[in-house]
């Protein structure tokens, strides 16, 4: 699968991942796709960054990765580790 195809069906992941955990969604809504090695997905939230001050998630953040990993395992059937940029 390539960045575009996932990209196009990014919505799909969102909104699966909604259901599952509120939270989850809010964290990932604003990521932007940025690149995809057929393995690990880059995540870039620079953007959203902009707006915000610094804060460290990083005990919420663990766990958020896992079930975007697990939910685009579910909606795309592809395999992908997350990384954050």
């Amino acid at each position: 699968m390539e960045l575009d195809q996932i990209r196009s069906r990014w919505n799909e992941v969102l909104d699966a991942v909604l259901v599952k955990d509120r939270i989850a969604w809010l964290a990932f809504f604003d990521a932007r796709l940025a690149e995809f090695d057929g393995r690990v997905l880059s995540l870039d939230f620079s953007d959203s960054g902009k707006l915000g001050a610094a804060h460290e998630f990083s005990a919420a953040r663990a766990k958020q990765q896992q079930l975007l990993a697990t939910t685009i395992k579910e909606v795309l059937a592809i395999n992908v580790e997350i990384k954050e940029l």
